[in-house]
C-alpha cells in the first residue's frame, strides 16, 4: 500500500510520539533514513521542562522562557507551552516513559536561566534514550509502519497542497512515491553542519531543506545554540555534559584553577547558555587553552555516580573519573531555534505541510532556546498538530510575527573557493559562523557557499544527498546571520555586539 493518511519523516521523539497520536485517526507510515532508533533524541541527558513543582507555577515558566528567548519569543505559542506541559508530560507516563521518583513524587532538578527546579530526568542523565527507547517500542508494536534506512528526497504537492513524498531505498536504490493527506517533517536538526557538535550522524537538516525547495517558509536560521560543556579529550568525539551538572553545583574553572564565570555574569555558571559558551571562548582565548574544566569534586561522589551515571561511565571509560579530576569541556553546536515556519498548530504556509520538533520554528525559543524546553516543545506542538488535521473547520489564520522575507543572494563566481568537502564545510562553519561571528567571516563564508552550490554533483547516495541538504541549510544560516546586524540571544556579532531595537523581527527566506 503506498496511500496514507500521514507519512512522517523522522523518528526521533517527534517522528514517534506524533506517529502514535496520529494512528489513533488514520493509517501511518514513518519514513527515517536510519534505523528507527537513529536520532538525536537519545542524546537528550538534561530532560523536560514542566511546571509541575509545589514552588513552580505557569507563568513562572513563561517568564523564564521569554527572557531566555532574547526580545524574538511568541508569546502566544510561550503561554500555550507552559500551560500545556503538565498533560504532555501525563501522556509520557501513560506511554510507559519511567521518570525519576524521589519520596515517590516526581524529581525536579535545575538547569541554567530556570528560576526554580523544574526539570523531569529519567535514568539520571539518560532521559532522551528511556524516551527514544519507550516510544520506538511503542511503535513496533502498532500498526504503524515504518521504512527505515528510506530518505525522502522531495515533497510532492498538487495545485499547491501537499499530496505524497518521493523517497530512496538506500538498501535497494529505488525511488518510490507514497501518497497521502499530511507530511509531518521530524527530521531534526542541523548540528553536524559544525565541525564540534554534540548531534549524532543524522542531524543534516533534512527537513529544512525539503521543506525550503518545495516553496515552505524558513526562519530565524541564525540562531544556533552551542551548548557551553561538551567533553574535549583527544580523539574523543564532543560528548555532552549535561547543564544539570552546573544545576547540581558544578563550576566552571580556566587552566589555572580560577572560577571564571562570575566575572561574565551575574548568574556565573547558571547564566543564559549562550552567555557560557561565549564566556569559556573568550576564557579559552585568553589563556591560550583549547578547553576549561567543570568541576563536580566538590559535589559528593555518590551524588554525581547517580545523577549522572551516563556521564559518569563515559568519562571513566576514557580514564577520567569525575568524581576526582575536573572535566576537560569546551563548547559545541547544539540545536537550531530557527527552521520550518509554523503557526501554533504546526502548520506550514503549504497546505497539508507540518513541522515539529527542532525541524520546526514555533516560536517559543525566539533568539535562544532555555534548557530542556526542546523535549517539552515536541509534545506540545504534536499534540495540536494531530488536533489540527482532525478538525474539519478551516483554518483562521494567526497573527503574523514581525518579520522581513527575502531570497538566497544570487554571488558572483569565487574562482579561489576550497574544495568543496563535508569535513571543509563543517570547519567552515565553525570558524567563520560559529559562536562569535563578523562581516568578513561570514560574507567569505556566504560567497563560499554559494560556489558549493553551484557545482553540486546529482545526489545519489546518503552522503552525497546529506551534502546537498547541508549546503542548502548552510546557505540559509549564513545570510541570515549576515543579514541581522546585531547581536541577540546565539547570534552574535563582534563589529555588532549589542542588540537593536530595529532587528526585533525575524529574517524569513522562501524560494
Amino acid at each position: 500500500m503506498n496511500y496514507y493518511d500521514y507519512v512522517i519523516i523522522g523518528s526521533g521523539i517527534a517522528g514517534l510520539y506524533t506517529a502514535l497520536l496520529a494512528i489513533e485517526s488514520g493509517s501511518v507510515l514513518i519514513v527515517t533514513k536510519g534505523g528507527i532508533e537513529d536520532c538525536n533524541t537519545r542524546h537528550a541527558q538534561g530532560g523536560i521542562a514542566a511546571a509541575i513543582g509545589k514552588n513552580d507555577s505557569a507563568g513562572l515558566h513563561f517568564k523564564d522562557t521569554i527572557a531566555a528567548g532574547d526580545g524574538l519569543c511568541d508569546e502566544e505559542a510561550v503561554r500555550i507551552l507552559v500551560d500545556e506541559a503538565p498533560d504532555r508530560i501525563a501522556d509520557l507516563i501513560g506511554f510507559g516513559v519511567p521518570f525519576d521518583t524521589q519520596e515517590g513524587e516526581v524529581a525536579l532538578t535545575r538547569e541554567a536561566a530556570h528560576s526554580v527546579s523544574r526539570i523531569l530526568h529519567a535514568g539520571g542523565d539518560a532521559t532522551g534514550e528511556y524516551i527514544e527507547v519507550t516510544l520506538s517500542e511503542q511503535v513496533r508494536i502498532s500498526p504503524i509502519k515504518v521504512l527505515e534506512y528510506c530518505l525522502a528526497t522531495e515533497i510532492l504537492l498538487d495545485k499547491g497542497r501537499v499530496c505524497g513524498i518521493k523517497a530512496i531505498d538506500f538498501r535497494s536504490g529505488m525511488i518510490e512515491e507514497f501518497r497521502c493527506k499530511f507530511v509531518i517533517l521530524a527530521t531534526g536538526g542541523a548540528g553536524r553542519l559544525f565541525k564540534y557538535t554534540t548531534n549524532g550522524d543524522t542531524a543534516t537538516g533534512d527537513g529544512i531543506a525539503l521543506a525550503y525547495q518545495s516553496g515552505a517558509e524558513i526562519v530565524d536560521m541564525e540562531f544556533f545554540q552551542f551548548h557551553p560543556t561538551a567533553l574535549r579529550l583527544p580523539g574523543v568525539s564532543p560528548f555532552l555534559i549535561s547543564e544539570a551538572v552546573r544545576g547540581e553545583g558544578g563550576v566552571l574553572r580556566n587552566d589555572e584553577g580560577y572560577r571564571f564565570m562570575p566575572d561574565y555574569s551575574s548568574s556565573a555558571d547558571l547564566a543564559p547558555r549562550d552567555v557560557v559558551a561565549r564566556s569559556i571562548l573568550f576564557e579559552m582565548r585568553k589563556t591560550g587553552s583549547d578547553k576549561v574544566y567543570l568541576d563536580v569534586t566538590e559535589i559528593p561522589a555518590t551524588k554525581v555516580t547517580t545523577r549522572f551515571p551516563r556521564i559518569y561511565r563515559f568519562c571513566l571509560d576514557h580514564g577520567l573519573d569525575i568524581t576526582r579530576t575536573p572535566i576537560p569541556v569546551a563548547p559545541a553546536a547544539h540545536y537550531l531555534m530557527g527552521g520550518v515556519k509554523v503557526n501554533t498548530r504546526g502548520e506550514t504556509n503549504i497546505p497539508g505541510l507540518f513541522a515539529a520538533g527542532e525541524t520546526a520554528c514555533t516560536g517559543v525559543h525566539g533568539a535562544n532556546r532555555l534548557a530542556s524546553n526542546s523535549l517539552l516543545e515536541v509534545l506540545v506542538f504534536s499534540k495540536r498538530i494531530l488536533e489540527r488535521t482532525e478538525s474539519a473547520e478551516p483554518d483562521q489564520g494567526e497573527k503574523t510575527k514581525s518579520a522581513d522575507s527575502y531570497h538566497l543572494p544570487s554571488r558572483e563566481p569565487y574562482k579561489d573557493a576550497p574544495a568543496l568537502s563535508l569535513p571543509n564545510l563543517q570547519t567552515m562553519l565553525w570558524d567563520r559562523v560559529g559562536i562569535v561571528r563578523d562581516v568578513d567571516g561570514l560574507y567569505q563564508a556566504a560567497i563560499t557557499l554559494a560556489a558549493w552550490d553551484r557545482i553540486l554533483p546529482m545526489p545519489t547516495d546518503r552522503l552525497s544527498y546529506e551534502l546537498n541538504t547541508m549546503i542548502t541549510n548552510a546557505r540559509l544560516m549564513t545570510e541570515a546571520a549576515l543579514l541581522r546586524e546585531e547581536s541577540r540571544g546565539a547570534h552574535y556579532r563582534s563589529d555588532f555586539p549589542t542588540p537593536s531595537e530595529s532587528w526585533k523581527k525575524h529574517i524569513v527566506f522562501r524560494l
